[in-house]
Formats: C-alpha cells, structure tokens, sequence
C-alpha cells in the first residue's frame, strides 16, 4: 500500500458545460438551459437512522465521523457566499471523513457513509473501505484538502466541489502490527478531486456524494 490511502477508482471526466461560481467569486445571476454538472442527475437517498441523533462537533447530522487521534483530516479552504455550495462544500469534507471513519471501523456499513453518500459515491466509499479492510491497512498522519472551488446547477439541488489533497504526510499503517509505511514525498502524493453533490431531499441542508472523479498525480496541487 504507497502513501495515498484514498486510491483512484474513477478518471476526470471532462469539464461540464456550466458557468463556474469559484468561492468567494460573484454571480451574474444568468443560466442557460443547458448548463449542467455532469452526473447531476442522481437523487439523494435517506440514510439510515443513526443511534446518536444529538448533533456534536463529531456528529453534524447525528451520525459519528470521529477518527482516532493519529489520523488527522485537515481541510484549508474558504466558505462560499452561496448558501447551497457552502453546504455542499461542507457535507462534502463530511464525506470524506466518513470514508476513513469507516476505514478506522474497519466496515463500510455504516450510518456515516449512507449520510453523506448515494448512487455511484456510496459504491466509490465502499470500494475505498473494503479494500483497505481486505487488506489489512488503516491510515494514520494528516491528510490536507485545499485550493477548493464550488460550482452550482441552475436548480439549486446540485453543486459540483472540487479540490486538491495532499497525502505526502499520510501514510498507510497495518492494523495487525501498527507498522507505519513512510515513503519519499512525490507527485503521487497529490490528486485532485470533483465530487458531485446533491441535496438531501427532504427539509435540511444535508447533501450527498453522489458521483466521484479523481485525477491522480495532479501538478496543480503541488
């Protein structure tokens, strides 16, 4: 297992044909028929109940994504000014914390992953957690998300979050032997993501990975 412990299960698909809204960025107000977010499509799905419904710092919607002290998950961005991107950049963080609250629970099937995840994003979850669960590794060290942008459908229940992750000082850990493996830093440790987001459909501000695409060995987030 190398240092990235979140491998590519998807390609970057080709840019969308929408207006970006960057963070932070303004808004014309303007939209066309057929500015859309590829795999936008997709309905969010209600997640299983959680037995823990009082929100905490480490259960926004009532569901546990805590991690073990060793494993650290730091996103450095800003808050969009648009309501709906800057909840779907959140729930977005949330998804990738349930994924590797997963990987430190060693099992998929959790109320994490079903909150925050739906369609093809809980399939990609689950293959980023069974696998390390085969294999017998789990992560530790500290994993950096940064230079993120947000952009939005016209209909306000999609939004595309994008953003880079630095892995050069997480590494992968056998869960039998607590054995680190540390490797040379190198471009392998940057991959730039795009996760399409679609809103909870029932009255929150919840929303849900619904598609994941990934290029690896990304210069730009060097």
């Amino acid at each position: 297992m190398n240092r990235r412990t979140m491998p590519v299960t998807a390609a970057l698909a080709a840019t969308a044909a929408l207006l970006l809204t960057a963070c932070g960025s303004g808004d014309d107000g303007k939209s066309k028929d057929d500015d859309k977010i590829v795999g936008a499509g997709q309905e969010a799905k209600k997640p299983k109940k959680s037995n823990k419904p009082s929100p905490t710092e480490e259960e926004p919607d009532g569901v546990d994504l805590s991690l073990p002290k060793d494993m650290k998950l730091v996103f450095d961005w800003d808050t969009p000014k648009d309501k709906n991107e800057a909840a779907a950049m959140s729930d977005a963080a949330n998804y990738v914390r349930a994924i590797y609250h997963g990987v430190d629970k060693r099992t998929a099937k959790n109320a994490a992953v079903t909150t925050y995840a739906t369609g093809e994003g809980l399939h990609y979850a689950k293959v980023q957690i069974d696998s390390r669960v085969d294999d017998g590794w789990t992560a530790t060290g500290t994993r950096r998300h940064y230079q993120a942008t947000t952009r939005s459908a016209a209909n306000g229940k999609s939004a595309e979050v994008a953003f880079c992750a630095d892995s050069s000082k997480f590494y992968g850990k056998e869960v039998k032997t607590g054995k680190v493996r540390r490797t040379k830093p190198s471009i392998e440790d940057f991959d730039h993501f795009r996760i399409i987001m679609v809103k909870y459909p029932t009255g929150t501000d919840r929303w849900q990975a619904s598609k994941v695409f990934v290029e690896e060995k990304a210069e730009k987030c060097q």
